[in-house]
């Protein structure tokens, strides 16, 4: 019987147009491409004969049942998603995608676009709507202060200096998807 493990926590079924066709990108790539590889590799290896010591195919076994619990992944949360693809009509408050600039304690700056949970990439400035940052984020105005408690240094200040809203710009996504009237 397998190791239990408490339910993972749920995550925002936010994205932006870039990030919905990433995934659809990445599905795309594992079932088209490598899936067929990977079973042919495995089928070649079966061939051989003894498959308790052919490295080949327990391998490519190990890898088909990584890619199809990817694949089944992916394809449930491309079905889950809300595509956020308006702007919000307040752009003077904090919501989901925007670029927010903050300030810290030392006159620091950092950018962050808030992100959903599928594609945030901190090394990028991609913040996902669910860390505690970005929540506390969330409806903040320029100069609003915001404090998040961490574990290397404590609590942390930061000034919401700056609040900015790009265009979705991607001709992939359909118009008729909207912005929840939670999100702005």
């Amino acid at each position: 019987m397998g190791r239990w493990r408490p339910p993972a926590p749920r995550s925002s079924p936010y994205i932006t147009p870039t990030g919905a066709r990433r995934l659809k990108e990445e599905l795309t790539q594992l079932w088209k491409v490598e899936r067929p590889q990977v079973t042919q590799t495995v089928h070649e290896a079966a061939k051989n004969g003894d498959r308790s010591e052919n490295g080949d195919y327990i391998y490519g076994k190990k890898r088909l049942r990584e890619i199809d619990r990817r694949v089944r992944y992916l394809s449930k949360r491309l079905e889950n998603v809300t595509i956020v693809d308006r702007l919000p009509e307040d752009q003077s408050k904090v919501f989901f995608g925007a670029w927010v600039t903050l300030e810290d304690e030392d006159g620091e700056e950092r950018t962050y676009q808030i992100v959903g949970p599928d594609e945030f990439d901190l090394s990028k400035g991609q913040l996902s709507v669910d860390s505690p940052l970005a929540r506390q984020l969330l409806g903040k105005r320029v100069d609003d202060e915001v404090a998040v408690r961490t574990p290397e240094h404590g609590e942390l200040v930061y000034w919401v200096a700056a609040i900015e809203y790009r265009p979705y710009d991607d001709p992939l996504i359909s118009a008729s998807q909207t912005m929840p009237p939670s999100l702005g």
